[in-house]
């Protein structure tokens, strides 16, 4: 559950961002008649993403047996690959999030082009909506479906309750420190969807395990304990992983976090600028 609610809030707060910015820039423009084509978007985006979200549990509930592991090894690294991607765009990207979406409105409203700002905002709160549903998928094979949907839940409502407070009062949220806690969450939690994924590829005889029990330490904390399924689903926990398993966690964690922790800065902060 923590994983989904850790995923849907992320994901959650930067649409959030992306809407604050969007409406913040019609009013400073006094285009006031053009706000409904950003709701506009916003709400083709997410149908967008419940369609892909049900799209993607539909297809894999088509497989079995080997088909299936090999599904879920699928999702997992494409998951994980994707979250990698979505850290390093923020280091590279998110500082200049507020000035590019505001030329991509200027841009709009000069040309009096209303579908150019519908898809601005169906764009950029589609991907957010995309990469959700995906991770989500992922997700769900680490812990209980329900489980997975009442995190969902919880972290979309309380994206939309920090949204509200980021834009709509003088309290200033420290975005800073938020997206520094969880892009290390991130990187622990792509690495065990990384880790899961290689283990489904073993199950499926596609990736050898080499050795297929490193170690075993389900005597001390099972699997299928309360603990150990919360780490499992925060942080891919295996009590007895494979040689390969193991190694792709490790270098993963390893050289992602070598790249990016140094760099984790306060590059977000400044579409906070946009409260108050």
């Amino acid at each position: 559950m923590f994983s989904s609610l850790l995923l849907a809030l992320r994901e959650g707060l930067e649409a959030a961002l992306v809407i604050g910015i969007l409406l913040g820039a019609i009013q400073k423009m006094k285009l006031p008649h053009l706000r409904v084509w950003i709701w506009y978007g916003v709400a083709a985006a997410v149908v967008l993403s419940v369609g892909a979200a049900f799209g993607l549990n539909a297809v894999g509930a088509t497989f079995e047996g080997r088909g299936e592991e090999i599904f879920e090894g699928i999702m997992m690294i494409l998951a994980a690959g994707l979250l990698t991607w979505m850290i390093f765009w923020m280091h590279r990207q998110a500082r200049y999030l507020r000035q590019n979406l505001e030329a991509g409105v200027r841009n709009a409203a000069s040309s009096n082009s209303r579908g150019a700002l519908f898809l601005l905002a169906f764009t950029a709160v589609g991907r957010e909506g995309i990469e959700l549903a995906l991770f989500l998928m992922a997700a769900r094979y680490t812990s209980e479906p329900m489980s997975a949907l009442l995190g969902t839940l919880a972290g979309l409502s309380l994206a939309v309750l920090l949204g509200y407070i980021l834009f709509a009062s003088t309290y200033r949220l420290n975005l800073q420190r938020f997206f520094q806690v969880t892009n290390v969450l991130l990187l622990l939690f792509a690495a065990g969807l990384l880790a899961h994924g290689v283990h489904e590829f073993n199950e499926a005889g596609i990736i050898p395990g080499v050795i297929e029990h490193v170690y075993d330490i389900n005597w001390l904390l099972p699997e299928k304990s309360t603990f150990g399924l919360l780490l499992t689903a925060m942080f891919g926990y295996n009590g007895n992983p494979s040689l390969t398993e193991m190694l792709a966690y490790i270098f993963f964690l390893t050289g992602l976090g070598i790249v990016t922790l140094p760099k984790t800065r306060a590059s977000v902060v400044q579409v906070g600028e946009t409260s108050g």
